[in-house]
């Protein structure tokens, strides 16, 4: 297959989402995925690795690796862990059909 062959992201994340139950999970992780983003944006920038953000945030490495994973939501206290270790700030705004964050 040549590459301009190939589907974007997008467009296969477009196919996926028309399946309810990959749509109900995608919504379901939301805040996991978007938190995720933020985590590995600051580690990469920062240039630390699992470990080492790990140390500077006092938690363990594997809880670093679940957070990047993007699939559990993180607690409140993990958030607000993030928020006063990092310096990063999250604002979550829950509605009835949506879940947002933004920095």
């Amino acid at each position: 297959m040549k590459l301009s062959e190939m589907k974007s992201a997008e467009h296969v994340l477009a196919e996926q989402l028309k399946d309810p139950a990959f749509r109900e999970e995608w919504e379901r992780t939301a805040l996991a995925r978007a938190v995720a983003a933020r985590v590995v944006a600051y580690r990469t920038r920062e240039g630390l690795s699992q470990a080492a953000l790990a140390r500077k945030m006092g938690v363990s490495q594997p809880l670093i690796a679940r957070l990047e994973l993007g699939e559990h939501e993180p607690t409140l206290t993990t958030l607000t862990r993030l928020s006063r270790c990092l310096g990063l700030e999250f604002h979550i705004d829950i509605a009835p059909n949506s879940l947002q964050i933004t920095a």
